[in-house]
């Protein structure tokens, strides 16, 4: 039964997106919601992907310059090995999986809230596309502003590191600058960008969908919120490992 539902779901999902991604009715309308899912979805994220990342950035390097201690290994591979980890997957997996709580469980209950109330049926009385008016913006605006928040992530990851060196001195600042710089690759950070922004859709249209389709009163509304963050999660795993095979295999 479980496997039925899932596959109902993902019915519903697709037949909601066909909904969702046409072209707005009111250009003017949509960017008015658009700034707003900006500023309320992106902006309002980054300062926990500040402090997030300032504080794993500053782990990493502390637990690699710990456990990578051998003669064999010069001491700026911490900084090459720390850079690798802050670039490819923490600025982008990591930071996404923590985003989806806040982000999903917001866009989740802010339409939910709006179906148990009949504002979406409203919508759809008037002869508005509500999946489109609704949804579309937000999506567009996290997945816009998904880039900002990685750029945010990588530098304060980085500055983590940095500070944790000058506390620590082991390695020494200078070789930990220098073991960033050693053996840079540009297209890692924007395969980064790139799959966040990936992410980012994912995170955004599922909680909507999960939102849109709750059914009942403000415990229904809690529980499709709590799914969304929980789907996303498996979604964002699943798709990073498949992301990853094809992008760099």
């Amino acid at each position: 039964m479980s496997i039925i539902s899932s596959l109902e779901s993902v019915g519903e999902y697709a037949l909601l997106m066909k909904r969702v991604l046409t072209l707005p009715d009111r250009i003017s309308q949509f960017l008015k919601e658009f700034l707003k899912g900006v500023y309320t979805l992106g902006v309002n994220s980054i300062w926990i992907v500040v402090i997030i990342s300032f504080f794993i950035g500053a782990v990493i390097v502390l637990q690699i310059a710990l456990n990578i201690d051998s003669p064999m290994l010069p001491r700026f591979t911490v900084g090459v090995v720390s850079r690798e980890i802050i670039l490819l997957e923490f600025s982008s997996t990591i930071m996404c999986l923590i985003l989806s709580g806040k982000v999903g469980s917001n866009i989740a209950s802010e339409i939910g809230t709006m179906r148990i109330t009949e504002q979406v049926d409203a919508l759809e009385i008037m002869g508005v596309n509500s999946a489109n008016y609704l949804i579309l913006p937000k999506i567009s605006a996290f997945v816009a502003f998904m880039p900002v928040l990685v750029i945010f992530s990588m530098f304060m990851g980085l500055v983590g590191g940095y500070i944790i060196c000058m506390v620590l001195g082991t390695p020494s600042v200078e070789t930990y600058v220098y073991g960033i710089q050693a053996f840079f690759t540009e297209s890692f950070v924007w395969y980064s960008i790139l799959k966040s922004m990936l992410f980012g859709f994912i995170i955004a249209s599922v909680a909507a969908f999960f939102g849109y389709t709750a059914r009942g009163g403000a415990l229904e509304v809690g529980e499709a919120s709590t799914r969304s963050v929980v789907t996303n999660s498996i979604l964002i795993l699943a798709t990073d490992l498949v992301f990853t095979q094809l992008a760099m295999g």
